[in-house]
């Protein structure tokens, strides 16, 4: 029964942009936009919405730009 609730209940999903370059960034930043799949500037991924997606965006919102789609 929980499981039939899950597959109607669609999961939140968020687009992350890199806007800004990460030369002069601290090394952990620069790990967090590495594991969230960003390279070049313009480049985008998608993610579900949860915590974790959340705390890394948290470290690193300067950089980025978020949607929600």
């Amino acid at each position: 029964m929980a499981a039939a609730k899950k597959k109607t209940e669609e999961a939140k999903m968020i687009k992350v942009t890199l806007v800004k370059s990460t030369i002069a960034c601290l090394k952990n930043q620069k790990a967090n936009v590495e594991a969230l799949g960003l390279h070049k500037v313009g480049s985008s991924n998608t993610f579900r919405d949860d915590a974790v997606v959340r705390g890394m965006i948290k470290k690193v919102s300067h950089l980025v730009k978020v949607e929600e789609i």
